[in-house]
């Protein structure tokens, strides 16, 4: 991958590097409101230094043995949001997951496509694999829209999926296989 990506006049997607944690702790902070609705409980230890220190090193970790490949969308020096690839299984699967968020002050702005679009084209030209998968909240109209215009289709609904706000809630299942034709968005 290249060491970034321009996505906007002022944003750019690359890749997670040691360091990182304390932009990433700013953002988390910053967001942490518009995120709570659509991700697991925080503990208040995940707003410190120590413990994005801790995650960025797992996901750095993950990306050298191929197994994840954790981005960040950058304005300056700012995280304004992130697609992390996870869960990446090789073999006859050739398989992903994607999550992603994008910062409050940035919905809306088509940021979250584009970082997913670039991401989508690394996954299948980069690392070679086939097909991403993504899930989202029922009432995620939002991320839902993100998906479908960069050609992700709805294959099921998943009951008491994941822990979310401190509660199990159903997800819609989402999938993209890499190499298909994009749909014309409606």
């Amino acid at each position: 991958m290249p060491d970034f990506v321009q996505l906007s006049a002022t944003v750019t997607l690359r890749t997670l590097r040691e360091g990182d944690a304390a932009a990433l702790l700013h953002a988390y902070v910053r967001n942490r409101e518009h995120l709570a609705p659509w991700e697991p409980a925080r503990l208040e230890s995940f707003f410190t230094v120590e413990a994005q220190t801790t995650m960025l090193a797992f996901q750095l970790e993950e990306l050298a043995t191929g197994v994840g490949l954790p981005l960040a969308l950058w304005e300056c020096d700012r995280v304004v949001g992130r697609v992390t690839l996870s869960r990446i299984v090789r073999g006859p699967l050739q398989s992903a997951s994607v999550g992603y968020f994008i910062d409050g002050e940035h919905t809306g702005s088509g940021l979250a496509s584009a970082a997913l679009a670039h991401t989508l084209e690394q996954a299948q030209g980069t690392l070679g694999l086939h097909r991403i998968e993504a899930s989202t909240l029922l009432h995620n109209a939002g991320s839902q829209r993100v998906l479908r215009r960069v050609g992700f289709t709805q294959i099921g609904m998943a009951p008491e999926y994941l822990k979310i706000a401190g509660e199990w809630r159903d997800h819609l299942l989402f999938q993209r296989i890499l190499g298909e034709r994009m749909p014309v968005p409606r």
